[in-house]
């Protein structure tokens, strides 16, 4: 059932597959992330006629197209404001907001941290590969130094962002991070990102194969080699990993996240994971655990707390000011306060 009480249809991953033909390269990561959308959608009970897929500009901005339901490609990195206005003024939608690195961090980074620090009741995914794909192989906000593309010939200079601390240092609600090899776990992610409510935000390691090949190769390139790899973020339990849990990650006499084996230090000097902590120290010393895909890196959920929806404050607000002082004169508003005429030169 909806929120308004009507029977949602029951839908199929083939319901959600748009007539369009899909456009990227032969290979590319965006496929899976496509694939695991589609096959969610149903399981979430979600309606063709509610959801909403915001864009902005890129490759991956081409994903209202492919989702047979209402989207909008957008302006490059205005994604997340068109999205905030579209869920101020119908908050019975399922709006999401889909961008690449450059598309949400480059031009766009202003209104994603807004959005973020509101909590505006929106499911945000960004798709990092590192590189601008669309406009062949330039570097990205989040390529690392030294990368050699054609617009940094003698490699980049910049400091990388790091999607996941920029989102907590906005106060986002709910961070997290998957990738694109493991469908199940994009699903279930993606899932948890569309339950909360208020901003959430999702880094996706995903794979640009004709300029940025293999970026994500250190964590994600082998299944075989992922268990030591990547480092699962479960609620409440200690943080291991490796294929028997061997290792572990505690935080040393400075505050700092270190990887540790588990059979030195003993599984109760290991970090417990609380995802639900109000202070985000935690999830943000998480996030700065690993310098860049070339080392064991946390997936899963970083942080998950409740903070008022921004929709729902500025409703109550307006509900009361109307109450208060009656129906709105938007002319009266228009001519009110400092006002001047401005006539003909004299």
């Amino acid at each position: 059932m909806s929120e308004r009480g009507t029977t949602i249809p029951v839908t199929t991953a083939k319901d959600w597959a748009s007539d369009q033909e899909v456009r990227w390269c032969p290979g590319c990561g965006d496929y899976s992330i496509l694939t695991a959308m589609r096959m969610l959608m149903p399981d979430l009970g979600a309606s063709l006629d509610n959801t909403v897929f915001v864009s902005g500009i890129g490759c991956a901005a081409r994903f209202p197209y492919y989702m047979n339901t209402y989207g909008m490609h957008s302006i490059h990195g205005r994604a997340p404001a068109i999205a905030t206005g579209l869920a101020m003024a119908r908050p019975d939608l399922d709006v999401w907001v889909v961008g690449g690195d450059g598309d949400m961090l480059s031009i766009g980074g202003n209104h994603l941290i807004h959005a973020l620090r509101r909590n505006v009741n929106l499911t945000i995914l960004l798709f990092n590969n590192q590189i601008y794909g669309l406009t062949k192989g330039q570097y990205s906000p989040t390529s690392e130094i030294g990368k050699v593309t054609k617009s940094t010939p003698f490699g980049s200079l910049d400091t990388p962002f790091n999607p996941l601390s920029l989102a907590l240092g906005a106060e986002a609600t709910f961070v997290a991070r998957t990738h694109d090899m493991d469908r199940q776990h994009m699903m279930d992610t993606f899932r948890r990102a569309h339950e909360h409510k208020g901003s959430a935000l999702v880094e996706i390691f995903q794979n640009c194969n004709v300029f940025n090949d293999g970026a994500f190769d250190g964590v994600i390139g082998k299944k075989e080699t992922r268990a030591a790899m990547l480092i699962p973020l479960e609620h409440g339990k200690p943080i291991r990993f490796g294929a028997e849990g061997e290792r572990g990650v505690r935080i040393d006499e400075q505050g700092h996240a270190e990887i540790v084996d588990v059979a030195d230090v003993g599984e109760e000097h290991l970090v417990v994971h609380d995802e639900a902590r109000a202070d985000p120290t935690l999830a943000f010393t998480l996030s700065r655990l690993s310098t860049g895909p070339t080392m064991p890196t946390p997936i899963g959920v970083f942080r998950a707390v409740d903070r008022p929806e921004y929709g729902e404050g500025v409703s109550r607000q307006l509900a009361a000011a109307q109450e208060q002082r009656g129906p709105g004169d938007l002319r009266k508003l228009l001519s009110s306060g400092s006002t001047w005429t401005v006539g003909s030169p004299t």
